[in-house]
């Protein structure tokens, strides 16, 4: 894993982890903060999905874009 990908993975857990203590020491009943939980829960599931969505593109358009160069460099060679 870059870099990169390790700081996202840590902004999330630490977002995650914030979250999670703040709903726990607010004075809600037990069902409230479970549901509450739950939503930061589906909210932090959808945003990892949508970054590792967003990853996948990055790393296809990236893909593409250096077998293109390297097909081109080959015909220069041939």
């Amino acid at each position: 894993m870059n870099n990169t990908g390790k700081i996202i993975t840590a902004v999330a857990a630490g977002a995650a982890a914030g979250a999670i203590l703040g709903i726990l020491f607010a004075p809600d009943k037990g069902s409230e903060t479970r549901r509450k939980i739950g939503e930061k829960g589906k909210q932090l599931s959808d945003n990892v999905k949508e970054k590792l969505q967003a990853g996948k593109e990055k790393y296809n358009d990236l893909k593409e874009e250096i077998v293109k160069t390297v097909k081109q460099k080959a015909e220069e060679f041939a």
